[in-house]
């Protein structure tokens, strides 16, 4: 497993949104925008069963990433990888935390009965930093001085 670099954890942390791209059945690429979060090396993201990108993992577990800082649009992560694992456990939990990230509520509050949320757990198989910390967006930063 390749390790997520330190600042796309740090950007992640923060109140972001991920544009996940998976791919439909005829291989035609779907892209959500979702709220983001991390265990370690592995980006999370919470769904629930029956979503497109649900039904896209299972079927393929492959995935795309951007993470784009709302205050710097230059600001941005890249992530390509393959959902590892899909789990209830900790689900409900899980939304509930990002529900307090993302809209200051302790409580997720759009729960419909029979909704069963998963954790989409992601492993990187290449991640960019955000632009900013790249090695190149240095060296021409460097040069523009």
């Amino acid at each position: 497993m390749k390790s997520l670099p330190d600042a796309v954890k740090k950007l992640i942390e923060t109140k972001v949104y991920a544009n996940v791209a998976t791919l439909m059945p005829d291989g035609s690429p779907q892209v959500t925008q979702t709220w983001v979060d991390h265990e370690g090396d592995l980006v999370l993201i919470n769904t629930f069963e029956g979503s497109q990108k649900y039904r896209n993992v299972i079927r393929n577990p492959k995935v795309a990433l951007d993470i784009v800082d709302p205050t710097n649009p230059y600001n941005v992560a890249l992530v390509r990888g393959r959902v590892v694992e899909i789990t209830k456990n900790g689900a409900e939990e899980h939304i509930d935390k990002m529900a307090k990230k993302y809209i200051g509520t302790e409580k997720y509050e759009m729960r419909r009965p029979g909704m069963k949320r998963v954790l989409l757990k992601i492993e990187a198989d290449r991640a960019s930093a955000p632009f900013e910390d790249n090695s190149r967006w240095k060296e021409w930063n460097k040069n523009k001085q």
